[in-house]
């Protein structure tokens, strides 16, 4: 293209973008990824995350037909969706236990599977309870301890667990401690936002407290595996779950790039994606474990979702209370593989996922099922044996478990 097309056409993309808002697109899966990085198609197209061999951004329909008659190589952005929940448990009534702080307002809301609690009054006042779980040490914590009478976890001491996810309630009496990091990804206009990740699914605050619940200052909370780690929450998934693949690439990067140590992704896709394989390698080269749900696909061989088929990134199917694979979780390619051998499309372990009850973003507790939940129990694992001696933590870890 000559210069003198170059500046035509850049002035045209440059006034159609301003005629049209980067949110037109966002929401219909407007998100482009566009191979180049030349200065010319950043500056005429905008940039939402730049990497190695190219950049993605937010464009019209309109905009991409111009841009490709004029040579520029763009593929949409592959959209991951969190796994959903194969079973959804009706959760135990929650208990209540009276506050010693007196006020006016409602009872924390439940989830719509979750029986309402009865108020609390006091004269002149009502008191605000505070929702507990039916067990402080549920069942998974009960297996991955191989304790059945324990009743409070302990390690993760100067770990950071990376979860990428729906966000996080931050106000979460059992999670609230915990939390060192908290970006959204998900903004259509502002790439990253520092210091926000609301969770607005509660997928993210379940996920987070089966990592490290720590059972809130008064000790009546639940605990999660590892409840002295500190949580990176990055949110890359919106309320309905879906979650662009440059925002997860993005926050993966990042994440190597701030003294991460595991990395928890409870979402997946049926096939590979490049940008996120590429975000994975960098952070493995960083000494980063990233651990991902098997997938909720079936008895069936080869059902595991991507990214947890890399072999780089720790698998985790399902097991439920009998210690048997439930017969919703993915299967890999184990059977005829290298035996010992972690190779692509190989599940590593199987790990609790039925019945799982954890934090929930309505600052109470839910019951909730899929391999969405074995991977935060093989995550926050990571995260207690982590090997930091070790010439390769990551590795030391992995080998460990």
């Amino acid at each position: 293209m000559s210069t003198s097309k170059k500046l035509v056409f850049a002035l045209f993309l440059v006034t159609l973008g301003a005629l049209l808002p980067s949110s037109t697109a966002s929401a219909d899966g407007g998100r482009y990824f566009v191979k180049s990085t030349k200065a010319f198609w950043k500056n005429t197209l905008g940039v939402r995350h730049s990497f190695e061999n190219g950049f993605s951004t937010e464009l019209s329909d309109f905009q991409v037909r111009f841009a490709r008659i004029f040579g520029a190589e763009i593929e949409p952005v592959r959209v991951l969706q969190i796994l959903p929940e194969e079973i959804a448990a009706t959760a135990p009534e929650v208990k209540e236990v009276k506050s010693e702080v007196k006020t006016a307002d409602e009872p924390l809301e439940q989830p719509s599977a979750t029986p309402s609690p009865a108020k609390v009054t006091a004269p002149k006042s009502r008191a605000k309870p505070r929702p507990v779980p039916s067990d402080q040490t549920p069942w998974g914590i009960e297996v991955v301890y191989n304790d059945g009478s324990i009743v409070k976890t302990s390690g993760g001491e100067g770990v950071n667990v990376v979860v990428l996810d729906t966000g996080i309630l931050t106000s979460h009496l059992d999670l609230k401690n915990r939390i060192g990091q908290c970006k959204d990804f998900t903004n259509p206009r502002t790439p990253i936002i520092d210091g926000k990740c609301e969770d607005k699914n509660g997928h993210g605050t379940h996920v987070a407290g089966i990592i490290a619940a720590d059972g809130g200052a008064d000790s009546k909370g639940i605990y999660g595996v590892a409840p002295a780690a500190k949580l990176f929450i990055y949110k890359v998934c919106g309320p309905n779950g879906s979650c662009y693949a440059d925002d997860i690439a993005a926050a993966i990067r990042l994440a190597a790039d701030q003294d991460a140590q595991v990395i928890n992704m409870s979402f997946g896709a049926d096939s590979e994606i490049p940008l996120i394989n590429d975000a994975i390698n960098y952070a493995v080269s960083k000494n980063v474990l990233p651990v991902a749900a098997a997938g909720n696909d079936g008895p069936f061989a080869d059902s595991i979702d991507y990214p947890g088929a890399y072999a780089t990134v720790v698998a985790a199917g399902a097991i439920n209370q009998t210690i048997a694979v439930t017969e919703w979780s993915s299967r890999g390619i184990n059977s005829t593989t290298t035996p010992y051998v972690v190779e692509n499309r190989d599940i590593e372990f199987a790990t609790p996922g039925e019945n799982i009850e954890s934090t929930y973003n309505n600052g109470g507790y839910a019951i909730l099922s899929g391999t969405s939940m074995s991977s935060p129990f093989a995550a926050g694992l990571a995260a207690k044996f982590w090997q930091a001696a070790a010439e390769n933590p990551a590795h030391s870890a992995r080998a460990f478990l």
